[in-house]
């Protein structure tokens, strides 16, 4: 049986994003960049829970629109599952390598500055919804 896979949901309260769409987005990245694979098993309802504290049944409705998208899907006693990915390493790579490449170096300078992995987090996001304001999904 596939382990719980390595993804961790930050619930920004401030983004003015619903909360399920965040973790629905979050996934999504995941998806996107390879850190979920088919057959990994997303953190149970309770586990998200505990780590964020929000309502279960906010989980619950991420996890239902993920298997809308037939991202995912629920295993009745055991889980909810990855089903696909959202693009393939090599398709993706073709086009995002040399920003890839360049946001690789812009996070070893950041790095070598001192700053935390939260610190990058923080900055790179900022710079992102400044940069993305206003835009729809």
């Amino acid at each position: 049986m596939a382990e719980s896979a390595a993804v961790e949901f930050r619930i920004d309260r401030r983004s003015g994003v619903a909360t399920y769409l965040q973790i629905v987005q979050q996934t999504k990245q995941a998806l996107r960049l390879g850190v979920l694979q088919p057959g990994d098993r997303l953190p149970t309802a309770r586990e998200v829970v505990e780590a964020t504290a929000i309502n279960p049944n906010t989980v619950l409705k991420a996890y239902r629109e993920l298997e809308r998208e037939g991202l995912v899907e629920a295993r009745r006693g055991l889980g909810t599952f990855v089903r696909r990915t959202l693009g393939t390493a090599a398709g993706a790579s073709a086009t995002d390598s040399p920003l890839r490449t360049e946001l690789a170096e812009w996070a070893r300078r950041a790095r070598s500055a001192g700053l935390e992995k939260d610190d990058v987090s923080a900055l790179f996001t900022a710079v992102l919804d400044s940069t993305y304001k206003g835009d729809q999904d």
